[in-house]
């Protein structure tokens, strides 16, 4: 599951039971909610500079040793001695980036080395201690203007699809931002209150910082799911902030996500009330 305790994970595999690979979505009850572009936008703090332009994988890119090249500064020797192939991909150990961290002589190098970290082993943890050369990718563009989210989102999405259609497997999503947005929807169930959005609030922090219950199994879980009635759920996200939000792809419903592995549709026709 990531970097979660274990009574997130419990709730993590309990949401998962709820999730509907059919509508892209959760159905707790009577109650149908998903994670959308603009509460993740929020959650991560994306600047506003960096909303519109999405990601996609060109056919002609870089080799990873070129992009990690250019993010760590170092030589072309030493990146490919650290490189790894784990089954069909190929990744670079944590370890050797740490090292980076702690001893590059460049301070830029060394924020851009562990933001590239916080990528691989948080946001995306497909390789799990290693960051996979996909990540690379989509990192090397952020500074770009693109917007790193809808890949987040679809692979999120696919990930529950798979853990939901297998009846379990391991979530390779961003397991933090998941069970924020939950948290942040849910909060009347754990009689716990969210702030209004302000400049320098950040629900991820307070989420970090809020005392949560440790009573609560996987079964707890899922029979509270189960139960839920629309009273119980705080339907906008108390921190959202009015704006224009995306809810169709021209004439069609199903908007395309593109992810760094793979792409999935995005239907928030379907919960928009929680706008």
């Amino acid at each position: 599951m990531g970097f979660v305790g274990q009574r997130d994970e419990y709730l993590l595999r309990a949401i998962t039971q709820f999730w509907n690979p059919a509508y892209i979505c959760f159905t707790f009850g009577k109650v149908d909610l998903v994670p959308t572009i603009e509460e993740y936008t929020a959650l991560f703090r994306c600047p506003r500079i960096q909303t519109d332009k999405a990601y996609s994988r060109l056919a002609n890119m870089p080799t990873f040793s070129k992009r990690l090249m250019n993010i760590t500064g170092m030589s072309e020797q030493w990146i490919t001695a650290r490189i790894k192939q784990k089954g069909d991909y190929k990744c670079i150990p944590w370890k050797h980036l740490k090292d980076l961290i702690l001893a590059h002589p460049d301070k830029k190098k060394r924020v851009d080395v562990f933001a590239l970290s916080i990528y691989g082993l948080v946001i995306f943890p497909k390789a799990l201690g290693h960051v996979e050369e996909a990540v690379s990718d989509l990192f090397d563009k952020l500074d770009k203007g693109v917007t790193p989210v809808p890949a987040i989102l679809a692979e999120t999405f696919r990930s529950l699809n798979a853990c939901r259609r297998a009846g379990e497997g391991r979530f390779m999503g961003c397991a933090q931002l998941l069970l924020s947005w939950f948290h942040c929807h849910f909060w009347k169930i754990e009689k716990v209150s969210c702030k209004v959005f302000f400049e320098n609030y950040s629900p991820l922090k307070e989420l970090a910082d809020t005392p949560r219950r440790d009573d609560l199994s996987g079964q707890k879980w899922i029979a509270i799911l189960q139960n839920l009635q629309v009273e119980d759920v705080e339907l906008k996200a108390p921190w959202m902030i009015p704006d224009e939000i995306l809810y169709r792809c021209r004439e069609f419903d199903w908007v395309p996500l593109l992810g760094i592995w793979g792409a999935v549709g995005y239907a928030p026709l379907l919960v928009i009330r929680q706008y």
